[in-house]
């Protein structure tokens, strides 16, 4: 309704091509932000083969840094692409960053402090998050797909429609982390999900709540 009278106000001022002219513009901007960001199971758990990221702005010497905005970005809202490939960031501190909407793929992120920090609509594939602290952090419908993530800690993080599919989990601490019923069965048939965290001396599948031997 608001987007409607946001038209008609403004249709007196504006001549019939210009305005359709916008009014396309703004359905291809949502459509373009609906592709990237779709939230369905098929871009949450990481099947996302057709998926194209556009090529990285290596003119961008500010690119390759930890962006905290108070947008609002619980949907992944940006102006632009958060593209974190292929950058160094081993060892840095982002903790209570809200990074919803981040691209990661080759990114060395191991052993970053993501201390309640928020991943909403994180693309976080074929990264370093060896040793990486997620603790209480919010990781909702996010694809770790193809990531290390040995010794990580996810203790008492929302980690909501996440996928780890491919991704190495060994000696990880998901102590008290909330994961839904579904993606803990995905979580618990990960090969890699065993051992015991070097940090907090959890162990890996005790702690994901996965029993059997």
């Amino acid at each position: 309704a608001a987007f409607a009278t946001s038209l008609e106000a403004r249709a007196d001022g504006l001549g019939e091509d210009t305005l359709m002219s916008n009014v396309g513009k703004a359905i291809a901007t949502a459509a373009l932000a609906l592709a990237v960001f779709d939230p369905s199971p098929a871009f949450a758990d990481g099947q996302t083969e057709k998926f194209k990221l556009p090529p990285i702005d290596k003119n961008d010497k500010m690119r390759c840094q930890f962006n905290d905005s108070k947008m609002g970005q619980a949907n992944a809202q940006r102006d632009k692409l958060y593209d974190l490939r292929q950058c160094k960031l081993s060892g840095l501190d982002a903790s209570g960053f809200d990074l919803s909407g981040v691209i990661m793929t080759d990114t060395d992120a191991s052993k970053v402090k993501f201390v309640e920090s928020q991943f909403s609509k994180g693309y976080l594939h074929d990264s370093n998050f060896d040793g990486t602290d997620f603790t209480n952090g919010v990781i909702d419908r996010a694809s770790f797909k193809g990531s290390s993530l040995k010794g990580a800690i996810f203790g008492n993080a929302v980690l909501t429609g996440t996928s780890f599919e491919g991704a190495d989990v060994e000696n990880a601490d998901f102590t008290d982390a909330y994961i839904g019923s579904f993606d803990q069965k995905q979580l618990c048939r990960n090969p890699t999900l065993k051992g015991e965290n070097p940090t907090t001396g959890a162990d890996t599948k005790f702690s994901a709540g996965c029993a059997g031997p």
